[in-house]
């Protein structure tokens, strides 16, 4: 599955390749302060509302918080990240949550924090989130050689789940222990994003002069999407097998009421989905790349629905803890799979866009996944729920490889060419960067 059609089996496969580009090491950076402060504010919001509070329905007001200006302004953000400079919108952007996190800190520490506060600054930091998720991901293949975008992805998925897994540790602990703290915490980190954000050189092609912010690009976008069934198979693929297969809603019954491993179970499920995910990304950055990534996409959602119906099934909170670490590895395959199929496959001035649209499906295919996991657990069991979802799941995986064969088929180029009309074969490159490198290594 690794090998690139009519590439030899001697090509040796480089797992840092994208590493080794400064301007891409800026932007892990970035995103990685980012992620970890993310994931912290997260895990201390959750629990400073409900220390506020003590009521669950605080907690789902501020999920609904947090997802409504992303549902609303997402496809906006993504005309933004089309017509204006990449960079920039991320670093404005950025200056909205770090302005949030002076706020807590300053309210918490001072002792005149309220849940409506919390509140406030929640929606602003979605409003700014709207426009900063876009860009960030239409930046990625502008600032990389393209031969190695494909490895960039890899290893930018790769430590962004390792950057949710610390970033939920040290906000849980700290929210804990000093929860005034843990905001001055997630204060720092935003600024060390904001500062390796603005050190990176990036120059906004400015080409075509019709970019503008308006209703007609957002259609454009959503047109394109609709008229590409490769860009359309893998999201609506992976929209339909979240909404039926996920269970993560559904953690905290099978913990107490299925497991009976109380807190400590229900913490230890948590975080083997994280740990399946990022041990899973590190052999994708080791292993050589996938090229027949529209199969291996579809594979892996079906195989995802197969280990969802077995965690439904078990009994045993060992075999549970493993069975879900199996399915984060899943998930995190489909995850890389898609990312590329979609920059690839999307034009860079559409890319804003496209990406936007993809945010638009996670967002919904993750709310209507709690609440179909919900719902139909309420009137039948969690059992059923969960076991119907992975099969579901599967049958969609099988649905969409019969009926998307392009998706099916999709084969990332050996080397692309990253331009205006988005990934095309690009044999010459290969020889342009080899004489680079030979460049360097006489240079010394």
């Amino acid at each position: 599955m690794s090998e690139a059609p009519g590439e030899g089996e001697n090509q040796k496969h480089d797992p840092l390749a994208a590493l080794r580009q400064p301007r891409f090491v800026l932007y892990t950076f970035s995103r990685i302060f980012s992620t970890i402060g993310n994931a912290a504010l997260q895990a201390i919001l959750l629990w400073h509302v409900y220390e506020l509070t003590n009521s669950p329905v605080s907690l789902g007001i501020l999920g609904l918080v947090r997802f409504v200006p992303s549902l609303g302004l997402s496809m906006v953000g993504g005309v933004f990240a089309d017509t204006y400079n990449r960079r920039t919108i991320i670093t404005i952007a950025q200056t909205v949550p770090f302005t949030a996190g002076v706020i807590l800190s300053v309210a918490t520490l001072n002792d005149w924090i309220t849940v409506e506060l919390i509140y406030g600054v929640v929606l602003g930091i979605g409003l700014a989130n709207a426009f900063e998720n876009p860009a960030r991901q239409a930046l990625l293949p502008a600032i990389v050689r393209p031969e190695t975008f494909a490895n960039a992805v890899t290893v930018s998925s790769t430590l962004q789940s390792l950057g949710m897994v610390t970033g939920s540790l040290i906000g849980g602990v700290l929210a804990y222990e000093a929860i005034g703290a843990s905001y001055v915490v997630y204060t720092c980190l935003l600024a060390g994003a904001m500062v390796t954000m603005a050190m990176l050189s990036y120059e906004h092609d400015t080409s075509d002069p019709k970019r503008t912010v308006s209703i007609a690009a957002i259609k454009e976008g959503i047109s394109f999407v609709r008229g590409n069934q490769v860009i359309l198979g893998a999201m609506t693929l992976d929209m339909f097998a979240v909404i039926f297969g996920g269970a993560k809603g559904l953690l905290p019954l099978y913990a107490k009421d299925i497991l009976h491993a109380g807190g400590l179970g229900y913490g230890l499920l948590l975080a083997s989905l994280e740990i399946g995910a990022s041990l899973m990304a590190l052999a994708l950055v080791v292993r050589p790349p996938i090229y027949r990534t529209g199969r291996a996409l579809i594979y892996s959602v079906a195989v995802f629905g197969i280990l969802t119906a077995i965690f439904g099934l078990s009994r045993n909170l060992y075999l549970s803890i493993l069975v879900y670490m199996a399915i984060g590895a899943a998930d995190e395959v489909s995850v890389v799979m898609r990312n590329v199929i979609i920059q690839l496959a999307t034009p860079d001035a559409l890319r804003g866009r496209v990406s936007s649209v993809n945010q638009v499906f996670i967002q919904a295919s993750n709310q209507l996944g709690a609440m179909e996991s919900g719902f139909l657990a309420a009137v039948t069991s969690a059992t059923f729920a969960v076991v119907s979802g992975g099969v579901a799941a599967v049958g969609v995986a099988g649905f969409i490889g019969w009926r998307m064969k392009e998706l099916l088929n999709y084969v990332t180029p050996a080397h692309v060419h990253i331009g205006g009309h988005g990934a095309s074969p690009a044999p010459e490159t290969a020889a342009v960067i080899e004489a680079e490198e030979e460049h360097v290594a006489a240079s010394g």
